[in-house]
C-alpha cells in the first residue's frame, strides 16, 4: 500500500496517546489511583511524548486530525498524504479504546455495581468519561455553555498547533534541539489540559474523542456515549479543534515564521558587522 509506513506510524502513534491517556483517565475514575488533575495531564503528556518518540521517524508524528489537517494548510505535508492520515488516526484510537473497554469492563461492571449505575443512564456518563469528554455533565462544578466549549476546545488546540509550529520549524532559531522537542510537546499537552481540562476535559484531538466513544456507544452507554442532542459533541470536539489548528497554521505562516525570519537575518547581520569591526 502506498505510504504504508505512515500508515502504520499514525495509527500506532495515536494507539500508543490514547491508551495511556484514557488508560489514566479509566484508572482514574474506576480506581481512585489518581487524586488530581495534574497528575493525569501527566500522564497525557508523557503519552504524548512517548507516541511520538516511538513513530516520528515513519510519520512525523502528527497522531491528531487537527494536526494533519493543518499541517497541509501550512504547507507542511501534502494533501494527497492527508487521508491516510487520518484513517490510521481514528483506527489507531479506536483499537485503543477497544483494549481500555477490555482491560477494565470487569472493573467498570463492579464500579457500576457498587455505585448503582444503569449502564447506558444520564449518570453512567461518570464511566463514559474514560472513552470521550463531556463539556456539561452531572454533578459537574463548571458552568459551560456549547459556544464556551467550542471557544476553549479551539484556543486549547491553537495554542498546541502554535507550539508544535514553533517547536519543530527552522526558523525559530531559539526553539530547543529535535531529539528534546517531543518533550515541550507533551509538555504543552500537560499545560493546556490543566487550563481547559475543567470545562470540557480538554479533547483537543478529534480522533482521540470520536473513536472510544464509538467503543462506549457499541458497548452499552447508548445514548449516554452522545448525550448532547444539539450537536455539542460534533462542535466541541471535531469540528473546534480543527478550527483551531487550522487557525493557528495561518497565524504561523503569516505572522510569526516572516516575524522569525527577519529577527534571524537581523541577527546574521549584525553578528557579521561585529566581526567586520
Amino acid at each position: 500500500m502506498k505510504y504504508s509506513k505512515e500508515f502504520i506510524g499514525e495509527m500506532l502513534g495515536t494507539f500508543t496517546l490514547v491508551l495511556f491517556g484514557c488508560g489514566s483517565v479509566a484508572v482514574s475514575i474506576l480506581f481512585g489511583a489518581y487524586q488530581g488533575l495534574m497528575q493525569i495531564a501527566l500522564v497525557w503528556g508523557i503519552g504524548v511524548t512517548l507516541a511520538i518518540y516511538l513513530t516520528r521517524h515513519l510519520s512525523c508524528a502528527h497522531l491528531n486530525p487537527a494536526v494533519s489537517i493543518a499541517m497541509v494548510v501550512g504547507k507542511r505535508m501534502s494533501a494527497r498524504k492527508l487521508p491516510i492520515y487520518l484513517i490510521a488516526q481514528f483506527s489507531g484510537a479506536f483499537v485503543a479504546g477497544m483494549a481500555i473497554f477490555l482491560l477494565f469492563n470487569p472493573s467498570i461492571q463492579g464500579y457500576e455495581n457498587a455505585h448503582s449505575i444503569i449502564r447506558g443512564s444520564a449518570e453512567s456518563i461518570q464511566t463514559a468519561k474514560m472513552f470521550g469528554e463531556y463539556y456539561s455533565s452531572p454533578g459537574g462544578l463548571a458552568i459551560v455553555s456549547m459556544p464556551l466549549a467550542i471557544a476553549a476546545e479551539a484556543f486549547g488546540t491553537f495554542l498546541l498547533l502554535l507550539m508544535i509550529f514553533a517547536l519543530t520549524e527552522g526558523c525559530n532559531v531559539g526553539r530547543p534541539n529535535d531529539a528534546i522537542s517531543p518533550v515541550f510537546i507533551g509538555l504543552t499537552v500537560t499545560s493546556i489540559i490543566c487550563l481547559i481540562a475543567p470545562l470540557t476535559q480538554a479533547g483537543l484531538n478529534p480522533a482521540r474523542d470520536f473513536s472510544p466513544r464509538l467503543i462506549a456507544w457499541a458497548s452499552g452507554w447508548g445514548d449516554a456515549a452522545f448525550p448532547d442532542h444539539r450537536g455539542g459533541f460534533f462542535y466541541v470536539y471535531i469540528l473546534a479543534p480543527i478550527i483551531g489548528g487550522i487557525i493557528a497554521a495561518l497565524f504561523f505562516v503569516w505572522v510569526l515564521e516572516p516575524a522569525m525570519k527577519r529577527s534571524s537575518v537581523q541577527c546574521n547581520c549584525s553578528k557579521d558587522k561585529s566581526k567586520e569591526e
